[in-house]
């Protein structure tokens, strides 16, 4: 890439390294064996979510190390950091979930003031794990300042007996065992080859989701979100990601030029072609209310409307990211949906070009099986589905893919638990009726607080055979791993007096994935009677991190945010 002059007296770093009242600061960055030129070069953030947690992020320093080559190529001054990162196969199914989504907003805040204290003039952000792609994309676009997203990579597919496994047979096995469909060594073999490699979660859960949204939303480079960690070419994108953000430093383009009402269309359809996970509908409202966009779930499910559902990846289909990698990745997806009318070709990408110069020479690759043309797909509309009705009246949210059409009418009376630890101890002890509509509430962004996701639960409920016997509606959240007729999100969630809040056992519960409908069969006139006598619930958590979280989350709908984003902001950091 050609050097070009860029001017420091227009950048944050300015406020650090320029003047003489500024020595005292230099002084700081010599002792850490920087040159007279590097202090005076651009100086670009490199964050890392890397720790030693889980598979999903062991990699992201190798490849940071990467990246700062990359930027010191390109004449400037690469300055790493880290920040912190949950991840959710971990933090499963206990009360450690409830600090999953509150990373999110750490993640960005944490970033933000990095970024802010030390006067940086660009990111590149590396993430591995559900929450820290969204978290690291949402402090991009509040800084404002030139950046490139990468993602870590998935895990490698496992290999038990022959067949080839994720972590999503394994929460699904734990069902299986516990009615006596497998052996205990049958689990202790599946556990051990489960999980291969570094990498995050393989199928089309909730990080390879939002890596899919990366690039089509423009802040990731064509093709680096879909290789998996252990590929050498993971480095070559990270390289290529640490000379472009210098690129775009010099041409000043930065992510609110990059995503656009348009651009979030582009990524909401991306995630239905995919069958992606519901949890795309929680971060996309959020990424847009950083850059002051009105995108909430409604606008979400809009776009899953009219999107064909195309690639055949798990948990709904056959295939995981490494199989969509190697017949041509995500930008194989993009182009069909670009060719047949379901994505905005011109929209700005951290190449420079825009979407539609980005897939210009991407062909279609007619001998492979895991993406399907956009107009002859696995569904004409997408993986994933917006509900609405007098049970959520902000809406909730279900993932289809892979589903009967059969099975998208479900009527049952409710059986309600006020904890995911109380319906899990229900579903492990069979103490439910097939039929049923099992009710997990208090579980939302409040109330839980933290919306926890429900993947033992979903998962149990699978590996019992019940999957398509029941149905499971919840105002806390699901993994992109969880199949069956889960619904989430529902909103008002119960914390705030929701209609969830009001069911009780034996109420006849109606959901409609075809029509986009949830309904209990109560008039209003009830329903607002019950609400006299409903009083709010106390949580466990009076202190601390989570509690205050709680203190400040808004609705599911929304994007469960905790401050008022762009559209209350006074000035822009990049502009500062």
């Amino acid at each position: 890439m050609e050097a070009r002059a860029i001017n420091k007296q227009k950048l944050p770093s300015r406020h650090v390294t320029e003047g003489p009242e500024r020595a005292p600061h230099r002084s700081y960055l010599y002792a850490m064996g920087l040159t007279r030129e590097q202090i005076h070069q651009p100086l670009v953030g490199v964050a890392s979510c890397w720790n030693e947690a889980a598979p999903c992020n062991i990699s992201l320093m190798r490849q940071a190390q990467a990246v700062k080559k990359g930027v010191a190529a390109a004449n400037g001054t690469p300055r790493e950091f880290c920040t912190i990162t949950v991840t959710d196969g971990i933090a499963m199914g206990h009360q450690g979930m409830k600090a999953s989504l509150v990373s999110r907003e750490v993640i960005a805040d944490s970033v933000e003031l990095t970024m802010r204290g030390h006067c940086y003039d660009a990111l590149v952000g590396l993430a591995g794990c559900d929450k820290s792609l969204p978290g690291m994309m949402m402090a991009m676009l509040r800084l404002n300042v030139p950046s490139i997203f990468i993602y870590g990579g998935s895990i490698l597919p496992g290999n038990f007996r022959g067949q080839q496994v994720t972590v999503q047979d394994l929460f699904e096995a734990v069902g299986k065992y516990s009615v006596g469909a497998i052996s205990g060594a049958d689990l202790d073999e599946l556990e051990m080859v489960a999980c291969p490699s570094a990498g995050a979660c393989g199928a089309q859960f909730t990080a390879n989701t939002m890596a899919t949204v990366s690039e089509a939303i423009g802040l990731a480079l064509p093709y680096s979100a879909g290789a998996p960690a252990p590929y050498e070419i993971r480095d070559r994108f990270c390289t290529m990601a640490g000379e472009m953000v210098m690129d775009l430093v010099a041409r000043n383009i930065r992510p609110r030029d990059i995503v656009t009402r348009k651009a979030l269309e582009n990524a909401a359809a991306v995630v239905a072609a995919s069958g992606g996970s519901t949890n795309a509908a929680l971060h996309l409202p959020a990424i847009a209310h950083e850059c002051g966009i009105d995108f909430d779930l409604f606008d979400v499910a809009d776009v899953f409307q009219r999107t064909p559902y195309i690639a055949d990846l798990k948990p709904g289909g056959k295939y995981v990211a490494k199989d969509m990698f190697e017949v041509g990745g995500i930008p194989l997806l993009m182009k069909t949906l670009l060719d047949h009318g379901y994505m905005h070709g011109d929209c700005l990408t951290v190449t420079g070009r825009t979407i539609a110069e980005n897939l210009a020479s991407v062909k279609w690759n007619p001998d492979q099986v895991v993406v399907y043309p956009a107009d002859k797909p696995l569904s004409p509309t997408g993986g994933v589905v917006g509900l609405k009705g007098n049970l959520a009246p902000e809406g909730a949210i279900v993932k289809v893919a892979g589903m009967e059409k059969d099975h998208l009418v479900f009527e049952g009376p409710a059986l309600c638990f006020d904890s995911e630890e109380a319906c899990f101890d229900a579903v492990e002890n069979r103490r439910y009726e097939p039929g049923c509509v099992l009710v997990i509430r208090y579980e939302g962004p409040r109330g839980g607080p933290g919306m926890r996701e429900m993947l033992s639960t979903t998962a149990a409920l699978y590996g019992q055979g019940m999957g398509n016997k029941v149905a499971l509606i919840t105002d806390g959240r699901f993994s992109g791993a969880t199949r069956g007729f889960c619904i989430g999100h529902v909103g008002p969630e119960a914390a705030i007096g929701g209609p969830i809040a009001l069911l009780r056992d034996g109420d006849i519960i109606r959901i409609d994935a075809i029509n986009h409908t949830i309904e209990v069969k109560l008039s209003d006139e009830e329903l607002a009677e019950r609400k006299k006598s409903w009083t709010p619930r106390s949580t466990n958590y009076g202190s601390g991190a989570i509690w205050k979280y709680a203190q400040q989350v808004g609705s599911a709908r929304y994007g469960a945010v905790t401050q008022p984003g762009g559209a209350g902001e006074v000035e822009c950091y990049a502009d500062s």
